[in-house]
């Protein structure tokens, strides 16, 4: 072979490599708008990312690079090189690249969300292309290593961002008004040695969960995560306590009620709220005395609703279990000290404290896992009426008129991230429950529906009436 034609397959081999001029060689991106969703103010954001593509054979260089408004609140890099323009970016035929962009938003006096926006300008071979870039900015309540020593009510006018900790000293009493957002940043929790009265409505419920407000993947919220916060601690004595219309989620330990043996006292009331999505239990309760009236406790890897001795009423309640992140080691519901020789954890300093009385009444247990870590509660004070139990078994005196394991048919779809417990129109949770366990407390479910709407209508077992 002659070096001319050597040279000649060189030249041909790199034509590849060269980079076209043509106004019809343009970008396309991983997305027309990158939307940060709600951005906290005075506060950064995660880092969003958008790809940029070049589809081309031949390679394109992108002659500027830069936000249209010189005052933006966004910044970006280039392939991980910081800067506020840039200019002459290469890319090689059928590559990419990526710009990752972050946001702050200084606060203001407004109260409602407003949107910030700009747009990401690339100039290609005299082709100007845009991609939106926007935020819902947010002003926002912060409140770091905060101790409630006085009464004091927290309001929906902003949402409270809580760092470090949040703690209701004793004798001062933290009210949560209808509609209060109670954000919780990574490692941050709850200590109640005082009272907690947070009271929602059907319109306007609580929220407590994790500040992270971006997304895992596109659509599906970080909410869905849990351990985003520590959770709630209920102290030993702290009594009183009052959650209505709550959606608590994402936390680490969920809902805690510490020992205090005393019984004689009202230490929580639970009332149409959903607590849910605890890396571990969602509600612990021990030795105290705990009602539950409409509420739904769902995700946890290990026992749902554990309970240690105590008295404790649950009243049109469901107990499910889809947990994402881990295997399910424990029953969904957990009773522990409910017989003389049966001790938690077979710890002696308890054998003096009361044992569990319980009832569980038109209510469902159901999920991953098994139902009960107990199948014979013979001897006890404790009592299953009108239960629907993941679960073979026949009635005895202290599993009353019980759904033996039939799939309430929850709207629940695991795999798509979508939790729903209400239950579907042919469910065999319908119409299984008993009418004389629905009083004043229990005739609304957390969406407001009446349970009964007409004479000698029979309620549906769970949380939500339809």
């Amino acid at each position: 072979m002659t070096l001319v034609a050597v040279f000649g397959l060189i030249a041909t081999s790199c034509i590849d490599d060269d980079f076209t001029e043509s106004p019809s060689a343009v970008l396309t991106f991983s997305t027309d708008t990158v939307s940060f969703g709600t951005v906290f103010t005075d506060l950064g954001t995660p880092t969003a990312r958008l790809l940029v593509y070049n589809r081309n054979k031949k390679g394109i260089n992108i002659s500027s690079i830069k936000f249209q408004d010189s005052s933006t609140p966004f910044t970006f890099n280039v392939d991980g090189v910081n800067g506020t323009s840039f200019r002459d970016v290469e890319i090689r035929g059928r590559d990419s690249i990526y710009i990752f962009i972050e946001c702050f938003i200084d606060a203001d006096d407004s109260f409602e969300p407003r949107k910030v926006s700009d747009r990401l300008e690339f100039v290609t071979n005299g082709v100007t292309q845009e991609v939106e870039v926007e935020a819902w900015a947010q002003n926002v309540i912060r409140l770091r290593d905060f101790k409630v020593d006085n009464d004091m009510r927290m309001t929906d006018r902003l949402p409270y961002v809580i760092f470090d900790s949040l703690r209701v000293e004793k004798g001062a009493t933290l009210t949560i008004e209808p509609g209060a957002r109670i954000l919780f940043h990574d490692g941050a929790s709850m200590k109640v040695d005082g009272t907690l009265e947070a009271v929602g409505t059907a319109e306007k419920k609580i929220d407590l969960r994790g500040d992270r407000m971006d997304e895992v993947i596109p659509g599906v919220p970080y909410d869905i995560m849990s351990g985003q916060w520590g959770g709630i601690t209920i102290g030993e004595k702290s009594f009183g306590n009052r959650l209505e219309y709550v959606d608590m989620r994402s936390s680490t330990s969920g809902l805690r009620v510490d020992s205090c043996g005393d019984i004689s006292r009202q230490k929580l009331t639970l009332v149409n709220s959903w607590l849910h999505n605890s890396s571990t239990t969602v509600l612990d309760s021990r030795y105290a005395k705990v009602d539950a009236y409409g509420c739904c406790f769902s995700e946890s890897p290990l026992a749902v609703v554990s309970l240690t001795g105590g008295v404790h009423e649950f009243v049109q309640c469901t107990i499910a279990n889809n947990y994402l992140f881990a295997s399910v080691t424990e029953p969904n519901l957990s009773l522990y000290h409910y017989l003389p020789e049966e001790w938690s954890d077979g710890e002696a300093e308890y054998t003096d404290m009361p044992l569990m009385h319980a009832s569980f009444e038109n209510s469902i247990i159901w999920g991953i896992g098994t139902a009960v870590n107990c199948g014979n509660l013979d001897g006890s004070e404790v009592y299953l009426r009108n239960v629907l139990l993941k679960a073979t078994g026949d009635d005895d005196n202290n599993f009353i008129d019980c759904v033996w394991n039939e799939d309430p048919l929850f709207l629940t779809v695991r795999n798509d991230y979508y939790f729903n417990y209400r239950v579907a129109p042919d469910s065999p949770a319908i119409g299984r429950g008993n009418p004389d366990f629905i009083t004043p407390v229990t005739f609304y479910d957390m969406d407001g529906t009446p349970r009964i709407s007409v004479s000698g209508e029979y309620p549906t077992l769970g949380a939500y009436a339809r």
